[in-house]
Parts: C-alpha cells; structure tokens; sequence
C-alpha cells in the first residue's frame, strides 16, 4: 500500500486562510479572526486524524469473464473488496487499468451492492498487460483531508489480435472442405488394390482379404487408410526491416499483419487444414490441430510477438514435402525480395504485403504468388488476394 499527499485543495486553502487571519488579527488587533484561524487549524487537525488514524486493510480478488480479451471486445471484470477498518461516508474507489484496455473503472464507495464492484473493458491493443492494484480514495465529511491506498495484487489480462471473418478458399486442395484422401480410399471397399496387413486380435472379420489370405496363407484383413488433412502453413514475416516503426509498439500495419495471421490460421483450420504457424526465422508460434487449445495457445503467442531479427528462405521452412496453401503475410517488401519468395509447389500460394514497393507483386505474381496490399480491412484484402478460378469442362483453371 502507498500513501498520497493528506491534504485536499480544500484542506490546503484552509490552512492559508488560517494563516492569513492570523496575520490580519495581529495587525488589525481584531481577536475574532484569530479564533477563526484556531477553528480552521483545529478542523484540519480533526479531518487528518479522522481519515489517517484508524487502520485499514483490505483483500481484493478480481475475475474477468475472458481470459483472452480480443482487440475490440468487451469483457466484464467482477472486483471483491474486502476492507477491514472502519469506513469513511466519503470515498471513491478506482482500479488501474493499463492503456491497451479502455472502461470505466471508477466510482464511489461504498457502492449500492456492498464491496463487490462490476465494470466492463475494452481491449483495444494486444498484449499482456495488468489490471490493479485498486486505489481507494477517501475523505472526511468537510474535504480538508484524504487518504488514498492500494490494496490487492494486479491480475493480467491477455489481449489477442482481432478475429476477422474470412472468405472460403478456393484451390484444388481444399476444394472438398479442406480433407485430402489418399487413392486407397477412392477405390472403394472392393477393390484389390487395397495394401493388406497380418491380423491382429481385435479386428473385425468383415475386414479380412480373403485373397490375399489365400495368396500367403496367413490371416490378412483390409489396411483401410485413414482420411488425412492437408498442411498448410501461415508464415508471419517478423523482420525488423520490413516493419517502419519496429520496436515501437504502435505500428498499425504490423498489428494488421498479426490479426491476418490468427485470422488466417483459423480459418484454414476451420476449413479442414493442420496448420502451422511459423515466424520468418523458422520460430513455431502455434500449431493448429482442431484442438481449442491450439487455438488459444497461438493466440497467445501472437499477442506477445514483435517485430525482430531476420528472416530465412521461405522453402527452407517446410518440414518435408510443400503445404497444401501457403499464405505468406509481410510488410515492406521490393521487386528483388519478392522474386526470391520461392514456395516450393505449393498448392495456393497467397501473399499479403502491407507495403509492397513498385513492381514486388508482379514479381511475386510471376512465380504463381496470389497476392494482394494488407490495409486495415484484413478480409478485403484476403478476398483480393485469393486465387480466382472458374470452372470449366476440364476442371478448374485460373482466369
């Protein structure tokens, strides 16, 4: 707990006016405003003891109704306030709230409800930030004297990027709500071409192969291969360069950038994608498996990333063969960069450029790159960049 300055406006002006009665009897010989002088003293001396003398102690618990507030969302946080001391008529009460959320988290106290206090927030830039200490604020009943303390620890609020809906993509991959099956399974339950393997206990008899159990006098049943997701990988490029106010904290295309990411990334698993999101220096924010804990785990991470360090070679960060889609989201980026954005055969290839210079998206165009300038409309964007397709008697090709 900390203590502030004991003495209101008011409280200080009186003092003043004491003083100067003081100084007005002895030169006006007019005893009167001396014993006025002694009652102003006196009163401040009353209002001090009053407010500063009986100790006060008090526990604060709060709980926010989300634990990761977006940007642009709203939440309600529940304060419990128990004071141990003997309560002043007069009294306000305010909770400390950090600048990336907004609310009105002020009042008088006590409140109608006894000690538990409600108000509503905002989150209005993402980040991990703390709610509290409370500051209670009392007064005596003439407004000579206050008393302002802390009371309680401060809990912290996650605030995550904005969620943006997105429009479906349209490739060949996903075409079928984003699930790929092997050719196994669209030969169908007859056919002879399914891979067979040795019996073990516990599979059914309507799977056994009845010729390939003939062919090598073992029991055999059907290998039935399972549906299978295809990857596709969000790539947020963090290089310092490509960001004009790096390390600042208050780049808007960057916090575009980071809302594209989560947006995208969950709507592509939401479309049937295992999907991973990767910083430009091969960093793992979050993979996304249809879990919510995925979910809420890249949301974290990215409410914390910043821009930093350099980028490596986009093909350098598949594990193994190329994704399904490839969405590659960056700032500032000129025609030479943009001609070294190799994506490795990637089914739809997107990227989103908050800053392209002159000619960087024809050069990504040139190497089958979908692109398109990330503003503040994030879903625009996304909708221009998408790779357009008609259909046709022979199938989908590009307009």
């Amino acid at each position: 707990m900390r203590r502030r300055r004991p003495l209101t406006r008011r409280g200080v002006a009186a003092i003043i006016a004491g003083l100067l009665c003081m100084i007005a009897a002895n030169l006006l010989a007019a005893p009167i405003l001396l014993y006025i002088a002694m009652l102003l003293f006196l009163l401040v001396i009353i209002a001090v003891f009053v407010v500063h003398v009986p100790r006060r102690s008090g526990g604060v618990s709060r709980r926010i109704s989300t634990d990761l507030l977006t940007v642009g969302e709203q939440s309600q946080v529940a304060v419990r306030f128990d004071l141990r001391a003997l309560r002043v008529p007069n009294g306000t009460w305010r909770d400390a709230l950090p600048s990336a959320v907004v609310g009105d988290a002020a009042g008088e106290f006590p409140t109608d409800n006894g000690t538990n206090i409600r108000y509503a927030i905002t989150g209005v830039h993402r980040g991990v930030w703390p709610v509290g200490p409370l500051l209670l604020r009392t007064i005596d009943p003439f407004g000579f004297s206050q008393r302002e303390q802390e009371f309680g620890d401060t809990r912290t609020v996650t605030i995550v990027p904005e969620i943006v809906p997105l429009a479906p993509i349209n490739s060949n991959v996903g075409a079928s709500g984003g699930t790929a099956h092997t050719a196994s399974t669209r030969l169908g339950q007859g056919s002879d071409n399914l891979s067979p393997r040795h019996y073990v206990s516990g599979d059914s008899m309507r799977r056994i192969h009845w010729r390939a159990t003939a062919h090598r006098g073992d029991l055999m049943v059907r290998q039935e291969e399972e549906e299978a997701s295809p990857d596709a990988l969000v790539v947020l490029d963090r290089t310092a360069q490509r960001w004009e106010r790096a390390g600042t904290g208050s780049d808007p295309a960057f916090e575009a950038a980071v809302s594209a990411a989560a947006s995208v990334a969950l709507h592509l698993v939401h479309e049937g994608y295992s999907v991973d999101v990767l910083d430009s220096a091969g960093a793992v924010l979050g993979s996304l498996r249809g879990h919510e804990d995925d979910r809420d785990s890249l949301l974290v991470a990215l409410a914390m990333v910043t821009p930093r360090g350099e980028g490596r070679d986009l093909i350098s960060l598949y594990d193994g063969a190329p994704p399904g889609p490839v969405v590659m989201i960056t700032g500032r980026i000129d025609e030479e960069d943009a001609a070294l954005l190799r994506h490795g055969g990637a089914s739809a290839p997107i990227l989103l450029a908050s800053d392209p210079l002159p000619g960087a998206l024809d050069a990504a165009a040139a190497l089958g790159w979908s692109s398109a300038t990330l503003g503040d409309d994030v879903a625009s964007a996304w909708e221009d960049a998408l790779p357009a397709r008609v259909t046709t008697g022979s199938g989908h090709v590009p307009r």
